[in-house]
């Protein structure tokens, strides 16, 4: 076996983890974020009183559920595979959601639209870096199969 390959093999797993581990922390950060202080945010979802705080924290928390599948594939991007493709499903369903949701808002909900606007960017992002993760941990060994080796 070639130990460079097993070397590059394992670093690329860890740029993975770091990627994942990157948009596992900005998504944790906002579920606190939306438990510790919901009233901070429930006027940018045109929402107000005791019924807007706790709907953000049910959003917080909703989030926290979410985090499942990035905890796992965190903990090994190559053998927990599918939890890695499960949070890039999520990711793009949030993305497309989010994307549907803005194009059916009045142009008069600035505050709301500006919200959703944030969370698109923020979904897109970590879009990008889980499909970023998912090809450091896996595009390399989809290259080599059983019997062929790095010439």
């Amino acid at each position: 076996m070639n130990p460079n390959l097993d070397s590059t093999a394992i670093t690329r797993q860890w740029i993975a983890r770091v990627l994942i581990a990157v948009v596992l922390a900005l998504n944790l950060q906002a579920a606190v974020s939306y438990l510790i202080d919901p009233q901070s945010f429930s006027a940018s979802f045109e929402l107000s009183g005791v019924p807007g705080s706790a709907a953000v924290a049910g959003v917080g928390i909703l989030y926290l559920m979410w985090q499942v599948p990035y905890v796992i594939a965190l903990t090994n991007p190559v053998k927990y595979k599918i939890s890695l493709i499960e949070a890039i499903f999520m990711q793009t369903i949030g993305l497309l959601g989010e994307s549907w949701l803005l194009s059916t808002l009045d142009l008069s909900h600035a505050a709301l639209r500006s919200s959703i606007e944030r969370y698109i960017i923020f979904d897109a992002g970590g879009l990008v870096l889980l499909v970023c993760a998912f090809s450091a941990a896996h595009c390399r060994r989809m290259l080599y199969r059983k019997g062929e080796h790095d010439v």
